[in-house]
């Protein structure tokens, strides 16, 4: 498998392209539980397939490479990439998982996104696994996808490249203090280090149809909840950093614009950002960026943040 810092490409895969679409490339036809029961009896599908259906569980919408990485780090071995692409086939065909890919009028999409089938809902179950999958859940709009591919990628990059990783979610749940509302991020990580730790959250942005009006909507949840923060508020027992997912350093500019014309910024509160293809650096500790205003022109500019607590 090539190794992230490799990848040459500009362009990050989760990025929104215009006239954007899903197309499914499962199976279709039925598919009965005592014919997967006969494939788990005969050795075919083994505790690796159930590791890897954990995970899809888990994470809910993840591309092959993902998985590969995962599992990986979680020391499962899966010898090869291709290896696990003939399980995820075999996962498929059963009805266990389902995959889809994203076509535009620049192409088919290079990579399959896998996510629950009933089938595997049911194997869960069998386990004594909680799996709240509905087959709604597979009806997700383009963005709402590529979001969550974006942010279990963040996870993966901080799991396998952070020295003081300690754990993740992959949905955080969050209570906007003043208005009540309660929303989830797109991923959390924790890191430690000598006794002491921190929450990173992490909020993915698209360019999806009317993102401005939907990021400013959202904004707004996490400026009532950082700024009105007190100890223990959503389970956390400090208030943790928010970290702004974009598609690019344009739109990293982009965004902060937004932050400024509506009047997010939050006080004495530093607001980090980052991109998809800053996760693909060998290290992490230079991947954050902070926008500084200049107190005599009163224009901002963008610097790289070394996040100390990665070391």
């Amino acid at each position: 498998m090539v190794e992230d810092q490799e990848i040459k490409t500009t362009v990050s895969p989760f990025a929104i392209r215009e006239g954007e679409i899903k197309t499914f490339d499962g199976k279709d036809g039925y598919v009965s539980i005592n014919q997967i029961i006969h494939k788990i009896n005969l050795g075919h599908i083994t505790d690796v397939h159930f590791k890897i259906l954990d995970l899809v569980n888990e994470f809910e919408f993840l591309t092959s490479r993902q998985i590969f990485q995962i599992l990986k780090y979680k020391g499962v071995d899966i010898k090869s990439q291709d290896k696990l692409n003939t399980k995820l086939e075999q996962l498929v065909k059963t009805k266990v998982l389902t995959r889809y890919y994203f076509t535009s009028e620049e192409g088919k999409g290079i990579y399959r996104v896998y996510c629950m089938e009933k089938m595997g809902k049911y194997l869960l179950n069998s386990k004594e696994v909680e799996c709240k999958w509905q087959p709604t859940d597979n009806t997700k709009p383009v963005a709402l996808m590529k979001k969550r591919l974006a942010g279990n990628q963040v996870i993966i990059a901080y799991m396998r490249k952070a020295k003081n990783f300690n754990s993740y979610k992959v949905k955080t749940t969050i209570t906007a203090k003043m208005s009540g509302k309660t929303f989830k991020g797109h991923g959390e990580i924790k890191i430690a280090k000598s006794g002491k730790s921190l929450s990173l959250i992490f909020e993915c942005v698209r360019r999806e149809d009317d993102w401005e009006n939907k990021f400013v909507d959202r904004m707004r949840l996490y400026k009532d909840f950082l700024e009105n923060f007190v100890p223990f508020d959503s389970g956390y027992e400090a208030r943790p950093q928010l970290i702004l997912v974009c598609e690019d350093d344009k739109n990293m500019v982009e965004t902060f614009k937004i932050i400024v014309k509506n009047n997010l910024e939050m006080e004495n509160i530093k607001l980090y950002f980052t991109t998809d293809l800053k996760q693909n650096a060998e290290s992490l500790d230079k991947s954050l960026t902070e926008f500084v205003k200049n107190e005599d022109t009163g224009k901002f500019s963008a610097r790289n943040v070394e996040f100390k607590i990665l070391e």
